[in-house]
């Protein structure tokens, strides 16, 4: 088979683990007979750089053109005569959002697992991760909801009053929860919906339109649960999780404790999907300028993002099962980029992790 993938390389570090993500794939394609085509998209402050805005017409065309989009990071550092300095449209992450208001991506999928050979990471007790540690995935509704509704401030009685719209109409709560359920059949087939039924009348229509999808699919298992309570059950028992489903306020809070879980940013893929089988890939941590050029990233989130890709964009499910067995391996052999040493590891740079994790595929 043959895909066509739009490739960021973005700032920062960006383009080192994207070139290494790049080699994985090609020797995904090498095993299992793809072909993998590859066009060069500028987004962020190298876009800054050479177009005079972070994500042109021409680069949204190219993305949109292709099966998926992989990208590295954008960002760069905060000060005098960066691009900070530019007004806020004109910053390198204003691209981001642009892209992914300009490809309809309303899912955000953001993993969050614990490898065995990482668990001294984690802050968690070990008799909480338990012997097998804990798999999950949260589904975040990523263009509604308190974000994206009206916001304005006003006076009122003499006094300045702020104001926030959560909003929810049927049709988007049931494309996110479309997606989580779709998500939870290549998984353990489990659902949690995440809200705040008990107050939120948002909540209330959330759960009612989970429920008339959940008949869809008889084999996935369905509960519901109080936003609050989910926060508590992330660090008292994360096991329990499998597909963890929200709106995108809570999403946003609960993601970056699930990673904070895990106990290594560096290792955390996240996906932002739209309709269909299109979508953006991405690791969760940032630019990282500081080590820009140094050949020190970790490429794993990011290789583990061309791993998502290959599962949720291009139906390859046999091949990200691989990818992430080989990233397993390598763990388990006792390698380690800079940022997740420990002692009696073996230290590598970010391309020769890249070349490891290759050769086990």
């Amino acid at each position: 088979m043959e895909f066509n993938i739009a490739v960021i390389p973005g700032d920062g570090i960006g383009p080192e683990i994207v070139r290494e993500a790049q080699k994985v794939l090609d020797q995904v394609g090498k095993k299992f007979g793809h072909t993998f085509h590859y066009t060069e998209v500028l987004m962020g402050g190298v876009s800054i750089d050479k177009t005079g805005v972070p994500l042109t017409e021409e680069a949204l065309a190219t993305a949109k053109a292709s099966d998926a989009v992989l990208l590295g990071a954008v960002g760069g550092v905060v000060g005098k005569d960066s691009w900070y300095e530019l007004p806020p449209n004109l910053r390198p992450e204003a691209g981001l959002l642009a892209i992914r208001k300009g490809l309809g991506l309303f899912a955000n999928l953001r993993p969050a697992y614990l490898y065995k050979e990482l668990k001294d990471a984690c802050p968690l007790k070990e008799e909480i991760i338990g012997e097998d540690g804990f798999d999950m995935i949260i589904v975040r509704e990523l263009t509604g909801g308190l974000y994206f509704g009206e916001h304005k401030t006003v006076n009122e009685n003499g006094l300045e009053t702020a104001y926030d719209e959560l909003k929810y109409d049927e049709s988007e709560i049931e494309r996110i929860a479309r997606k989580g359920f779709e998500i939870a059949m290549k998984r353990r087939k489990n659902v949690i919906s995440v809200g705040k039924a008990n107050v939120l009348d948002s909540s209330r229509l959330w759960n009612k339109v989970v429920a008339r999808v959940a008949k869809e699919y008889p084999e996935v298992t369905l509960t519901e649960m109080l936003v609050d309570n989910c926060a508590m059950q992330l660090v008292k028992n994360p096991s329990q999780f499998d597909v963890i489903l929200t709106e995108n306020m809570f999403g946003d809070i609960l993601s970056d404790e699930a990673s904070m879980v895990t106990g290594s940013i560096g290792m955390l893929s996240s996906a932002s999907l739209g309709e269909g089988k299109f979508g953006l890939y991405e690791p969760s941590h940032g630019a990282a300028p500081d080590i820009a050029g140094q050949n020190i990233a970790n490429p794993i989130a990011t290789i583990l993002s061309a791993a998502m890709m290959l599962r949720y964009s291009c139906d390859l499910d046999q091949e990200a099962d691989a990818v992430e067995a080989a990233v397993n391996k390598v763990l388990e052999e006792g390698f380690r980029t800079v940022d997740i040493m420990a002692d009696g590891m073996d230290q590598v740079s970010c391309s020769e992790m890249g070349d490891l994790i290759s050769k086990r595929i």
